[in-house]
């Protein structure tokens, strides 16, 4: 059955316009004029689609030309071969049209050979047998983070439908699938984010036949057999609705509209429905000039025919992301299908048809108008965020990161996608593709050259990291005068790694003094579990941390194995022969002079807390608050060396540590310094960990009492984002 192909854009003849657009300054080359220049340098040269060079160059023209034909874009349209072709492609362009086409080429070409080399990891990686699901989010970003011209989007796609176009008239092959996929995944659904309908209609059905060619044909089919029977309702409804907005004194333009295949296939598949149950295959658009009009004629038109309420959409109220505006009602005249029907202004129309390629024309022509172009590019630029919420919260875990400049998005050699800080380095690749290949990392090839390792990577860049059998990161990566790295996620890691290999030579430390004591008491088959939780810890290894930091002394292993009650963590008390005086305004034993104090680190009590004293080994009396969970466990097993204390007078102020959960941004930690800052309290210590969008901090601060710190922390907690403040 013959099918017919997907609805096409009109193609115009760039090559026989009579009065061509007026050039840019910078420019020195029309379309037509290029078109000569750079056809006799693609004679029997084809592309890996099999399309020939000359062929893509006019068919991709006409595609920009029927969207917005600025000279350059055209220019650029015909020249996008031209690397292929020429040594010093760059120089040659830009001394025959320009700097501005001379970007835009080699911007085309970067775009083109990113698609290739993606395609061809994702199908080495599966085998031949299709491709990995590709990190289609991270590739857009990937993508419009590579140009320095946001217009060169538009060339891309135009070419790319003309890829599409030319595949779709030759049999069938895996290649051309593979460039179905990927304009499906990628590409189809960029020209909707970008709002430029126009194209993005035609690159889904056209996928959509690549990629389903039964589908594909049996839905068009059904559509075929009711064409006839359709327009004539289409005509009829049309005629219908300008009788009713005519006697409402409405002037307006009214259209049939095409329902595309592949958005008839999506509506089927994600409302399982048969072809018979989607309401809008017949569908009319009226255009009118304000947009109190359009409400006007949505009003109309629910007075005369019922609607169907749950399929009534208020875009003009309410935009789409990309910009997009329109009224969507579906009705049901009497004794006739349902009706879908698009009400918008002239200006939605151009916007929804062409996108943001619908505002260039601003800064070709009118200069009152640049403003409204440069806010529009930026808009462009700001696609990086294309899922707002998952974005934003990637963002908030990396606050430091984000604030140099643009993101910076390299490949892996299977063709995934790496986002990283501006500045980054292949050590920073290696460990946002896994840690272990980070600690590993012991040099990078760079689109297949070896680099040093402190090198600066570019969007678009494949990074192959070199790793070693085993070993782990230098000490020098953490110097940031040598700029090995630019990611605090990956300093993190760093100094984890260093902080557990610290940590594996204490406890190793610890466990040879506990081994060599149980040799001198004979005791080697003990269980050191049993040992551990008979002297308070809840594993070896912290009983071991506990031993070589002389936290416990090897009398109490030697107490807790002759079945005596062993002594706390500190032991017993000494006192010394000449304490010194305690300091004016700290703590006062009741009962005792000249007793020296220490406020103990792990609950850090301030006035007017309740406190309890625990008299230590060589340290006098340790000030614990009263529900400090150490405080009880030491009272429990030493209850004859609590003590009671009080506060006294004065003083400069009481070290305290504030804990601070919140949702990770740019400008947190700054925020609450400010807050420190404006209560003139000294800061003796931050430490902060940034981990799955939520930043964990704690703050060392010198307070003269709780008061001051529970003002703080109330205005900590005021902070946008922050979740918890409370004194640790």
């Amino acid at each position: 059955m013959a099918v017919k192909s997907p609805r096409q854009i009109e193609a115009i003849d760039v090559t026989q316009q009579q009065q061509p657009h007026a050039l840019p300054a910078e420019s020195a080359l029309d379309a037509s004029a290029a078109r000569a220049l750079i056809f006799p340098l693609y004679e029997g040269r084809l592309l890996r689609t099999g399309e020939p060079f000359a062929e893509h160059a006019d068919g991709a023209a006409a595609i920009v030309q029927s969207i917005r034909g600025a000279p350059d874009l055209l220019a650029a349209a015909y020249l996008f071969g031209a690397h292929e072709v020429l040594r010093n492609a760059d120089e040659w362009i830009r001394a025959r049209a320009g700097a501005t086409v001379a970007v835009l080429v080699a911007d085309l070409r970067q775009l083109m050979l990113l698609s290739d080399s993606v395609r061809a990891h994702w199908n080495e990686a599966a085998g031949g047998q299709g491709r990995q699901e590709p990190q289609a989010e991270a590739l857009r970003r990937m993508l419009l983070a590579m140009v320095n011209d946001p217009r060169v989007v538009v060339l891309r796609l135009a070419s790319r439908l003309q890829t599409m176009r030319y595949l779709s008239r030759v049999p069938a092959t895996p290649a051309g699938a593979a460039v179905a996929r990927e304009t499906s995944t990628l590409l189809a659904p960029l020209a909707n984010r970008l709002g430029i309908w126009q194209l993005k209609w035609e690159l889904e059905d056209l996928a959509l036949q690549l990629l389903e060619p039964e589908t594909y044909e049996r839905i068009a089919g059904q559509l075929e057999q009711s064409r006839a029977q359709r327009e004539s309702t289409v005509e009829e409804a049309s005629q219908r609705l300008r009788e009713l907005l005519g006697a409402a004194g409405i002037e307006t333009e009214i259209s049939g509209r095409p329902k595309h295949i592949a958005s008839i296939h999506q509506k089927m598949v994600g409302k399982e429905l048969t072809i018979e149950q989607v309401h809008d295959l017949l569908a009319l658009r009226v255009i009118v000039d304000e947009v109190a009009t359009c409400y006007e004629v949505l009003s109309v038109v629910h007075s005369a025919w019922p609607p169907i309420e749950r399929e009534y959409d208020d875009y003009i109220a309410r935009p789409k992301r990309n910009g997009y505006q329109s009224l969507h009602t579906v009705v049901r005249p009497p004794d006739g299908p349902f009706v879908e029907i698009q009400i918008r202004t002239r200006q939605m129309h151009q916007d929804a048809e062409l996108g943001v390629a619908a505002h260039w024309r601003y800064k070709e022509g009118r200069r009152e108008a640049v403003a409204s172009y440069d806010e529009r590019i930026a808009w462009l630029r700001r696609l990086f965020d294309w899922n707002e919420d998952a974005e934003a919260a990637a963002r908030a875990s990396r606050p430091q990161e984000g604030a140099g400049g643009e993101r910076v998005y390299a490949l892996t050699p299977q063709g995934r996608v790496i986002e990283l800080p501006p500045g980054a380095t292949p050590i920073d690749f290696a460990y946002h593709v896994h840690t272990e290949l980070g600690h590993r990392c012991r040099g990078a090839r760079v689109d297949g050259a070896l680099v040093a390792l402190n090198t600066r990577l570019r969007t678009g860049q494949t990074v192959e990291v070199i790793v070693a059998r085993s070993g782990g990161p230098s000490r020098d990566w953490l110097n940031p005068e040598l700029g090995y790295v630019a990611s605090a996620r990956t300093r993190t890691k760093v100094r984890q790694w260093f902080n557990a290999i610290e940590h594996e030579q204490t406890v190793a430390a610890g466990r040879e003094a506990v081994t060599r004591e149980l040799q001198r008491l004979g005791r080697t088959a003990v269980n050191l579990e049993d040992l551990a939780d008979r002297l308070g810890f809840a594993s070896i290894d912290e009983l071991c941390v506990a031993i070589a930091r002389e936290e416990l002394g090897p009398r109490s292993i030697e107490q807790a194995l002759s079945g005596t009650e062993p002594p706390a963590r500190e032991e017993p008390v000494v006192a010394p022969p000449r304490a010194p005086k305690p300091a004016q305004g700290r703590v006062l034993v009741v009962g005792v002079d000249s007793l020296m104090t220490s406020l103990a680190q792990c609950c850090r009590p301030i006035p007017p807390d309740e406190i309890v004293g625990f008299v230590t080994r060589g340290r006098g009396v340790s000030v614990h608050r009263a529900s400090c969970a150490n405080a009880r466990a030491l009272a429990k097993r030493n209850a004859e060396r609590v003590i009671e204390v009080a506060w006294g007078e004065g003083g400069e102020g009481y070290p305290t540590e504030m804990f601070v959960l919140a949702q990770d941004r740019s400008g947190l930690l700054r925020d609450i310094s400010e807050v420190f800052a404006r209560e003139k309290l000294n800061v003796l210590g931050v430490n902060t960990l940034s981990e799955k969008g939520e930043a964990r901090m704690q703050f060392t601060v010198q307070v003269a009492d709780s008061a001051i710190a529970r003002r703080a922390l109330a205005l900590i907690a005021d902070i946008k984002g922050v979740i918890v403040a409370r004194r640790r």
